[in-house]
């Protein structure tokens, strides 16, 4: 389907653009016409999925591809774990497509609305010291190059670029399927516990290496830290959810509710800002559970905001922390969002935030109608002064250049750019910017 381009925004409301033309291919082959056509007529494509990223990474200004139509399973294997995804297939329904063959993904995020060539894309992650990102569970990819033809990569197709391959920014072609790695179906057992913050760091990394999936919130103006901690337990695990009042009540009125009132207020009245995060560190209180993974991990986030992520070496974590904790204090900032701190195993993939490093995450964010500039840019600068990297997805001002300083197959990555789209037929502004023109 065609149709002239109207506007198009992502989610955090941070890019918008105009594009020539708005295509939704319902197949691989439907991609391949769309992108032969826009070769034949000079103009550039991109594909975009659910537009989570706050960067302008998929940004079209020539043409759009929506791959809403390119959703569900491919392929499934029991006995392997293997499966294959149509690349515009949400996050959310995979879950219910894995089901019946006794499979799930490996590890997730905490958002689940993104396509699953999006997540690959941009680097997605979740927490825990001994998993990757999602991109590392990547056994195969099928895209559109630029000369308009099918390029497989997997364990039998051109292995040595799939880790280039993986995690792709985009730049390499359109993916039209995803082959992941899948584990046995399994709980996650939760604990939710408020811990005070100085006690918490002084023994991160040992609750870090003790635990399967472990992060932490901290409410600037706060002394607490907001800790989840997950234990994976076999399927057959008699499971003990979250009773759904109660869970409706945490997460729709006071997470996302609540919590938007405030937001919007806040920006008139500042000064409600630290008493209100006092309140809810008190209102958050300890919770036990266990449920399927997925149910776990994935948590709904209504209110919109913007955010920068950086990795850092994960021996980094605690004063790269401590060093924003004390820039909050000494500018005087009133700060609504929390700070979100996750933990990764490194990875052999060229452009992952973790290659080549066990690797911890620090996530800041503010309200959407807020302007983020001078926060963002102050928090890069410690980021950067404890060899952060940042997340491709999230907003940051690297160039090309800086970039090129933190990732060792940084050459490698635009060198198979150079040979699978050397006129960049699906390049962008922001492409130009961190991977050079």
């Amino acid at each position: 389907m065609t149709r002239p381009g109207g506007t198009w925004q992502n989610w955090g409301r941070s890019a918008t653009i105009r594009p020539a033309r708005v295509e939704r291919p319902r197949t691989p082959e439907g991609v391949q016409r769309a992108v032969k056509a826009a070769l034949s007529q000079g103009l550039t494509v991109k594909a975009v999925g659910a537009g989570h990223s706050f960067t302008g990474i998929a940004v079209a200004p020539g043409v759009l591809l929506e791959l809403d139509d390119m959703q569900g399973l491919v392929s499934a294997d029991r006995e392997t774990g293997l499966v294959t995804l149509l690349a515009g297939t949400r996050l959310h329904r995979i879950p219910g497509l894995l089901a019946p063959y006794g499979l799930a993904m490996e590890n997730l995020g905490d958002i689940d609305r993104q396509s699953i060539s999006g997540a690959i894309s941009t680097g997605t992650h979740g927490t825990g010291a001994r998993f990757g990102g999602i991109a590392t569970q990547v056994r195969g990819v099928t895209l559109i190059t630029a000369a308009g033809e099918f390029l497989r990569i997997d364990a039998e197709h051109e292995p040595e670029l799939l880790p280039g391959v993986a995690l792709g920014l985009g730049a390499l072609g359109i993916v039209v399927e995803v082959t992941l790695q899948c584990v046995p179906a399994f709980v996650l057992e939760a604990v939710d516990a408020p811990l005070p913050l100085d006690e918490f760091l002084d023994t991160v990394h040992e609750r870090v290496e003790a635990a399967d999936h472990l992060e932490f919130y901290w409410h600037p103006h706060t002394d607490v830290a907001l800790t989840k901690t997950q234990t994976r337990l076999p399927e057959s695990t008699r499971r003990s959810p979250r009773p759904a009042f109660g869970h409706w009540v945490d997460e729709t009125v006071l997470t996302n509710g609540v919590f938007r009132a405030f937001c919007a207020t806040s920006r008139i009245a500042p000064g409600i800002i630290p008493p209100f995060n006092r309140l809810a560190v008190k209102l958050t209180g300890d919770a036990q559970y266990s449920d399927r993974s997925h149910r776990v991990l994935i948590h709904r986030r209504t209110v919109r905001f913007r955010e920068m992520e950086y990795a850092v070496p994960a021996e980094h974590v605690v004063p790269a922390f401590r060093a924003v904790q004390q820039l909050i204090a000494e500018r005087g900032w009133k700060i609504e969002f929390p700070i979100e701190v996750r933990f990764a195993r490194e990875d052999d993939l060229w452009l992952s935030t973790a290659s080549g490093r066990a690797t911890a995450y620090i996530a800041v964010h503010r309200y959407w109608k807020v302007d983020p500039k001078e926060y963002f840019g102050a928090v890069e600068q410690i980021m950067l002064d404890h060899g952060g990297r940042p997340h491709w997805g999230k907003l940051h001002s690297l160039t090309a250049t800086q970039l090129e300083e933190r990732y060792p197959r940084f050459g490698d990555f635009i060198a198979l750019r150079d040979r699978l789209d050397p006129e960049r037929l699906f390049g962008n502004r922001h492409l130009e910017r961190i991977l050079g023109a």
